[in-house]
């Protein structure tokens, strides 16, 4: 195994992710805004938001243990970390320290246990409200989860993320009807996870209806802007895992600079394309009720299950 190579692909991809990931958000913003005949944000408007929040003075409640200092540097590591299990632009070699898909869904599900625990450590009414909600959404879509990404485990004959890419990339089946399936299910997931509308909306609040916002009110400074940093960076993993098994051209193994660039305009467009999709899937429904949401996660668990039913039995 080259270590070189896997070293240079970490550095890459991660300073690719932290980059690259509030482009998105801005972007997403922008189609929102033209759907609903308004303006929007300038592009690098996230990018400003996250500098300024910077500069600022990090404030604490007196009541805030240090769950509450730990969460920030904890959900970018594991976010971070992460990263190097989605390859954006370039596969590694195969390997088995980076890509298990079962480790992947642990420091996800890490960061948003942290960021639970800070909704709840500040004390505030609307901290753990954010939080009581957002457990009571991940019970039910952390098993839908796991059936997604077992059906693409299923799917593609492994539990690597890499190797996945590496046999979409490899298949010669322009559309493939088990893949749709398991990518309808990947675009309801990053509904939920990146707390988008009809779920949550990232753009309010009001109390009676936010969960990712009212977990992160009590943060400030750079401890906020790491928490927004890390929102969006989770968001451009989820979405780099759908563009990779759907449409997976552009991919690339080798290391050279042509092929670095080519691979990246390809998944910048990819990505833009989704970007783009997301904010007229938002701009098309309503915030739904808490209780209503079950019924969003069944059709990705239905489909995944479908998926499931096909590969092991058909």
């Amino acid at each position: 195994m080259d270590y070189l190579a896997l070293i240079a692909y970490g550095i890459l991809n991660m300073l690719f992710v932290l980059l690259i990931s509030p482009l998105f958000i801005s972007l997403i913003k922008i189609v929102k805004a033209h759907a609903q005949k308004r303006k929007g944000p300038p592009l690098l408007q996230t990018y400003r938001n996250l500098a300024k929040l910077l500069k600022k003075e990090t404030v604490y409640s007196s009541n805030s243990s240090w769950i509450m200092r730990a969460t920030p540097l904890v959900n970018v590591a594991a976010i971070l970390v992460a990263s190097l299990f989605v390859p954006m632009i370039i596969i590694p070699q195969p390997t088995d320290l980076v890509g298990n898909i079962i480790l992947f869904l642990y420091l996800l599900a890490m960061a948003k246990f942290f960021m639970a625990l800070s909704g709840l450590d500040a004390g505030s009414t609307f901290g753990g409200m954010g939080s009581s909600r957002e457990m009571a959404i991940s019970a039910l879509i952390e098993p839908v989860v796991i059936v997604v990404f077992a059906a693409m485990a299923f799917a593609f004959k492994t539990i690597n993320l890499p190797d996945m890419f590496r046999d979409a990339l490899a298949s010669n089946v322009l559309i493939d009807p088990v893949i749709i399936l398991i990518s309808i299910s990947l675009f309801i997931i990053i509904i939920v996870e990146s707390a988008r509308v009809p779920v949550d909306n990232p753009e309010t609040h009001l109390e009676l209806t936010m969960i990712h916002e009212a977990m992160i009110l009590e943060q400030s400074g750079k401890n906020l802007a790491m928490m927004e940093l890390s929102s969006a960076m989770k968001q451009l993993l989820l979405m780099g895992v759908l563009i990779n098994i759907l449409v997976p051209w552009g991919l690339t193994a080798d290391f050279t600079p042509q092929a670095i660039l080519i691979s990246l305009g390809a998944f910048l467009l990819k990505a833009v394309i989704l970007a783009v999709i997301i904010g007229l899937f938002e701009s098309s429904c309503a915030k739904s009720r808490l209780f209503r949401l079950p019924g969003l996660f069944a059709i990705a668990l239905f489909l995944a299950i479908i998926t499931l039913i096909i590969e092991v039995f058909a």
